[in-house]
């Protein structure tokens, strides 16, 4: 059933994106999750859309991978924009009883979506990308000055590719 799943899978490929190191991908996605909480008009969500299809024809990325990284959390990218939809206070468009919809809630609940939807394949184009190997590397190396303060860097990152790489198995058990 969940066997399709491609969250936290590494597809390897001779691409521009695939030969970048694995810093520069690390550093480059928490940087894209950041514009996409920073921006909030519909023309900033287009230009970030754009990049992403950039960056997935770059990497040859099929659009049916990007896709089936999304199935695990459509579940909850619906369960919030419904919830936005109905709690957003504004201007109602419909009331039943208790429940008002307003034109708030219905912005607030089409941006939430348009967010997670790009938060997850942003995320998804790194691990798509990039080996569990060279990922675990990299981070180590990202996290290595806190060495100095006796972070347990090579721990840390050992820790977190384990668990990105059980994934697709949790999901499966």
């Amino acid at each position: 059933m969940l066997k399709d799943i491609t969250l936290g899978q590494y597809i390897p490929a001779d691409t521009p994106i695939h030969k970048l190191d694995a810093r520069t991908k690390i550093l480059a996605t928490m940087g894209f999750i950041t514009v996409i909480f920073l921006v909030n008009k519909i023309a900033a969500y287009t230009l970030v859309f754009l990049f992403l299809m950039l960056v997935v024809a770059l990497g040859r990325i099929s659009l049916k991978h990007l896709i089936k990284s999304l199935k695990p959390v459509v579940l909850i990218i619906v369960f919030t924009a419904v919830i936005n939809m109905l709690m957003t206070p504004g201007d109602i468009l419909y009331q039943f009883y208790f429940i008002k919809i307003t034109s708030q809630g219905i912005n607030m609940a089409l941006f939430m979506s348009i967010r997670l939807v790009l938060l997850i394949a942003g995320a998804s184009i790194m691990t798509l990308t990039t080996s569990p190997i060279a990922l675990t590397d990299g981070l180590e190396k990202l996290l290595s000055p806190g060495k100095k303060i006796g972070l347990p860097a090579h721990e840390l990152a050992m820790m977190m590719t384990i668990a990105l790489r059980f994934i697709p198995t949790l999901l499966e058990e």
